[in-house]
């Protein structure tokens, strides 16, 4: 079992991360938990989305203690970092937004989103599915084909393609390009 918890601030695509994954781990064929929060101001708020992954049934739908945690901004970094497995637990961070605590025993990876996102695509609010990518790719949590479905049951066609582009960004941070 493995459990992610992904957080920012309410606009940045939080929510929409969780889903993305969640819906990819089940054409994958495996069990998922899934539950979000968020504030009651429409942009802005502390947002989080678990999501729990498993071969096997799942007790409860919500992180206990993340094995990864993936943050957009400070606030949530500051408020979930220390509940993640210290030992095995990895935090991913964007670059621009989080800058992490450099006494955390946790294993940081930096992935500059926001900055790719505007630079290669010249659009920032495609730095979720940056982000995403990369920590699908440095994980393995789903395939690709089965995330790539998932993306495009939740992203209009008029974005899809960027999303996508979005994605393979992703990919390529995590694999040094």
């Amino acid at each position: 079992m493995i459990q992610v918890r992904f957080a920012g601030l309410g606009g940045q695509g939080i929510i929409l991360m969780g889903e993305v994954l969640g819906e990819a781990a089940v054409l994958d064929k495996k069990y998922v938990g899934q539950a979000s929060s968020y504030g009651s101001e429409a942009r802005g708020s502390a947002t989080k989305a678990d999501v729990v992954i498993s071969d096997s049934w799942i007790d409860y739908p919500e992180v206990t203690e993340a094995d990864v945690l993936v943050c957009m901004s400070q606030g949530t970094y500051d408020l979930y970092k220390q509940k993640i497995n210290p030992s095995t637990g990895m935090i991913f961070i964007d670059t621009q937004m989080v800058k992490p605590d450099p006494s955390s025993p946790v294993k940081h990876i930096p992935i500059p989103a926001n900055e790719v996102a505007l630079k290669e695509l010249g659009n920032r609010m495609t730095a979720n599915m940056v982000l995403l990518g990369a920590v699908l790719k440095t994980l393995g949590l789903v395939s690709e084909g089965a995330l790539l479905q998932s993306l495009s049951k939740r992203i209009p066609a008029s974005f899809l393609e960027t999303n996508k582009k979005a994605l393979a960004l992703g990919f390529r941070l995590a694999t040094g390009g």
